[in-house]
């Protein structure tokens, strides 16, 4: 009698959301072209270029006619505004142009070239050949024009990977690419200085361990002196040398190391900034267990400590060697912030807060020249970016520049409840989380809770800033009737010190996947409206990878999970960043049979739902087609959605950005 009570009582539920569900989805459809076709809560980002002299800046101002914009130079502090023909002289000068504005240095087909526009002269400076195996770049003009400096990548060793290129579907193409893959050769380096008219090559002759490098800042230190910075294959060593390249004289001006690594894959770390002309630089690391700042000599010699205390330095800001001033990001109490502070460049004093104490969220600011003026922008998780002209240090506001009203005016028509900000304590490590909840939220009722994750080393979803985490698509689902929730785990890098971001070190996965469900158990203990039996997880890429191992090894915790473009298989993952945090197979073989989500593939017992691009070029589908192979095997029940030809950001092709999200709203009814 039970059974065919709960039976009816089954069908019954399914019959009423049934027969919502047309309403419910055309109404998700709206809103989701909304955010994804018509970018209707993306706001508007303000931008202009500084002139040398700080005087004024030039903004892109659009005319009637959106094809036929103009130039205008916008006066500081008054604001008089003046039509420009053409930009000022001096404007924009990237790289590739000489100082004295005459000749460009191009790549073509891998190989550099000078060209002089006003004759139409043009200087061939390397010769590699037709195989294209080999290719010559980042170069840069030394001071006085005479010299580039330049990287050649040799891609010989790499291995070739065959894929299916787009065109006619009944005739498919194979197109082949290289790939460094986890273990296997990555490029070949080797920095090349030639004479802007052609002439022999010099190679400098850094250190070339057998393994491979990378190389970092590459630049001029003076008109006979190139810095390069070279970091070890695991990025757990760092070099700066000088290079003398007329006597091939080479000199290490800084190292450090670390077991685990000292230069992420998010590069926050890397490049240093002479000072005091050339005699002193300024360099981040993380030698003391925090993100700091550091003078040293030119000769290699520390002098100081710029930023001392228990607290990261978020990233480099300004330098205003005039004024005696390094300018950097912080927020010393609240990793999902961030706001400006200055600190003397000779040591004296303490770090001065320059963002007002009373504008909580996330700034950022564009500095002129002079370091006395600069584009100011804030914004919050549901408050839209703000950009204003400020004077400082005093932070005056000289006028606001975009203050995003119709955006503003947009989210008050979809949001009535403020996105929460929580920390959850689990295992003596305090989390920082977010969570969204659906319109008229009853702290009496149970709601169902999907978690966004990502919870690997190179980004932070708690974040308070706009446009962040999927922020509109989860307004979206929140008003479906669940609640949204985030959680940074140990390994993201968030701004905690060095040993909460390297405690993931040869073990991607294991760590985040405890932490995100002890977590969100806390969660539902805390707060009676979490109802922990209907709890999902979805995520993209890492977090993709987090979601499966999620569901592999959690699976009382979690009963459906989404996961976009993962790669359940990381040794066959791009060396580049996989090998940072977790070395090779051969170095790290137990970590990276506890971290493969395949391994534990057998645990699965909720709804999984897999979305892959056909033509990805990073977490390549084969990663997961041998997950799909493997759950096939072991009997599972799961979907599979793959989309044809698209990359890792599922972007390509009319509708997809839309069709995607709408498959994964159908998915949650359906399951959750």
């Amino acid at each position: 009698m039970n059974f065919s009570i709960s039976f009816f009582a089954m069908v019954l539920i399914a019959a009423m959301s049934q027969a919502a569900e047309p309403g419910v989805l055309a109404e998700a459809e709206a809103r989701l072209q909304a955010i994804y076709d018509r970018g209707e809560f993306r706001g508007n980002r303000f931008q202009a270029e500084w002139l040398p002299d700080s005087t004024g800046y030039i903004t892109t101002e659009l005319a009637k006619n959106p094809f036929d914009p103009s130039l205008a130079r916008i006066d500081v502090p008054s604001g008089k505004r003046t039509v420009l023909k053409s930009r000022p002289e001096g404007m924009n000068r990237s790289s590739n142009r000489s100082p004295d504005g005459k000749r460009i240095v191009v790549s073509e087909r891998g190989d550099l070239f000078v060209r002089e526009p006003g004759s139409g002269r043009r200087i061939r400076l390397t010769n590699t050949g037709a195989e294209r195996l080999i290719w010559n770049q980042r170069p840069v003009w030394s001071p006085d024009g005479k010299w580039i400096v330049f990287v050649e990548s040799d891609d010989s060793q790499i291995k070739v990977r065959s894929s299916i290129g787009q065109g006619d579907p009944t005739f498919p193409e194979v197109r082949t690419t290289r790939f460094a893959r986890v273990g296997e050769a990555i490029p070949k380096l080797r920095v090349g200085v030639v004479d802007a008219e052609g002439k022999a090559i010099r190679w400098l002759a850094i250190p070339i361990p057998t393994e491979g490098y990378y190389l970092g800042q590459v630049d001029w230190a003076s008109n006979d002196e190139v810095l390069v910075e070279q970091m070890s294959r695991f990025r757990n060593k760092r070099d700066f040398y000088l290079c003398n390249v007329h006597t091939g004289a080479i000199t290490r001006i800084f190292h450090e190391a670390d077991p685990a690594w000292v230069v992420a894959s998010y590069q926050i770390n890397a490049g240093l900034d002479w000072i005091r002309g050339g005699k002193a630089f300024v360099v981040l690391s993380e030698m003391d267990g925090w993100r700091h700042a550091y003078v040293y000599s030119r000769e290699g010699k520390q002098e100081r400590k710029l930023t001392p205390g228990d607290f990261d330095i978020i990233g480099r800001a300004k330098i205003d060697e005039d004024g005696g001033w390094f300018y950097y990001y912080a927020s010393p109490d609240n990793a999902t912030q961030k706001y400006l502070y200055r600190v003397r460049l000779d040591g004296s004093g303490k770090p001065e807060r320059v963002t007002p104490q009373d504008q909580p969220g996330t700034h950022d600011y564009d500095f002129s020249p002079d370091a006395k003026w600069a584009f100011h922008t804030v914004s919050r998780f549901d408050q839209p970016p703000v950009t204003e002209l400020v004077q400082l240090p005093d932070h005056k506001v000289i006028r606001v520049l975009e203050d995003n009203k119709a955006v503003v005016a947009k989210l008050k028509s979809v949001k009535t409840e403020p996105t929460e900000f929580l920390t959850i304590d689990v295992n003596g490590f305090t989390m920082d989380a977010w969570m969204i909840k659906p319109k008229a939220f009853d702290p009496s009722k149970k709601y169902p809770v999907l978690v966004y994750v990502y919870g690997e080393p190179h980004a932070q979803t708690v974040l308070d800033s706009w446009g962040t985490s999927h922020a509109d698509y989860h307004r979206m689902i929140a008003d479906l009737g669940y609640l949204v929730v985030s959680i940074d785990n140990r390994g993201t890098p968030a701004p905690k010190g060095a040993a909460w971001r390297r405690s993931i070190f040869k073990s991607l996965g294991p760590l985040s996947t405890e932490e995100q469900a002890a977590a969100i158990t806390e969660l539902g203990r805390q707060r009676p409206y979490v109802d922990l039996s209907r709890v999902g997880i979805w995520g993209w890429s890492g977090g993709g990878s987090n979601t499966l191992n999620a569901m592999f090894r959690k699976p009382d915790v979690y009963k459906v999970g989404i996961a976009v473009a993962p790669k359940p298989q990381p040794h066959l993952y791009n060396a580049w960043f996989q090998e940072i945090y977790m070395e090779t197979r051969e170095t790290n073989p137990e970590g990276y049979q506890k971290s493969a989500p395949i391994n534990f593939a057998e645990g699965l017992k909720g709804d999984l739902l897999i979305i892959h691009g056909t033509g990805e070029t990073n977490t390549h589908i084969q990663i997961t087609e041998g997950l799909v192979d493997r759950l096939i095997e072991l009997g599972k029940r799961f979907d599979y959605m793959a989309y044809p030809h698209r990359d890792h950001g599922l972007r390509e092709g009319k509708g997809t950005n839309v069709h995607m999200r709408l498959l994964m709203v159908r998915y949650l009814l359906d399951h959750l």
